[in-house]
């Protein structure tokens, strides 16, 4: 009989009285995605230009065998790391990317056919597959910087810390439209001008505060977390303004 393939990182499982010569090879190679799979290092910047699609092939090293991948380049539109369907997987992914002048893009993680998990910008996230869809796990949150001259609304992700620069304009912050308990997204004033032009956000059908409106901040140098707690209560206040 021929070699089979494991199924989650695809090391060669060769039947017995087979591959006569070839152990040795077949055993280094076996050896080296092992090595992969435990301290693998890629710096992708692949999202520059698009989708970043991680393979698992057989008997052999490659890129979505990597314990640790960094993404760089400079968005362009909303990007995907896709992870192969079937394969159980732990990875930790660092968004080094730059959004240019907005930061609207989005990098989503997910199995080919799953839905998968929006990275907070700049953060490193440990993520996890089940083989059906992509679930995150520990988080190293980052920073977004929001300016008013370039972005007047914005779409927060779970895991979001939100620098508000209201100078210009207003901004409008849409809460993320699925929080699950525990989701948090963190704002701060900037520029100590919330009083002069409000930071409002937009509640995205789940209340804030047990209230069905959405809520608009107006004071100067406001820094606070809002905490998703249930669907009676909505977000509250993690941290007093």
């Amino acid at each position: 009989m021929a070699s089979s393939f494991s199924t989650n990182s695809k090391l060669e499982l060769v039947t017995t009285g087979e591959k006569a010569g070839l152990w040795g090879t077949i055993t280094n190679t076996n050896l080296q995605v092992l090595e992969q799979l435990s301290t693998g290092y890629l710096s992708s910047a692949q999202l520059a230009s698009g989708d970043l699609a991680l393979a698992l092939d057989n008997g052999a090293t490659s890129n979505g065998k990597n314990l640790y991948i960094k993404l760089t380049g400079t968005l362009g539109a909303n990007r995907s790391v896709t992870i192969p369907d079937g394969a159980e997987r732990v990875i930790i992914f660092e968004d080094a990317t730059s959004r240019g002048s907005s930061a609207l893009y989005t990098i989503t993680v997910k199995t080919v056919s799953g839905s998968g998990v929006v990275l907070p910008i700049g953060s490193t996230s440990l993520v996890y597959s089940d083989g059906t869809n992509v679930n995150l796990g520990l988080k190293n949150k980052g920073y977004v910087t929001l300016t008013a001259s370039a972005i007047t609304a914005y779409t927060a992700v779970d895991g979001d810390q939100i620098l508000a620069n209201t100078t210009a304009n207003p901004i409008t912050v849409t809460l993320p439209a699925s929080p699950a308990i525990g989701s948090e997204v963190t704002f701060v004033d900037d520029r100590a001008t919330f009083a002069n032009n409000n930071l409002i956000l937009n509640r995205n059908s789940q209340p804030i505060l047990g209230l069905t409106a959405n809520l608009t901040v107006s004071t100067n140098g406001a820094a606070f977390t809002l905490l998703y707690v249930n669907s009676t209560r909505g977000w509250v206040y993690k941290d007093n303004i």
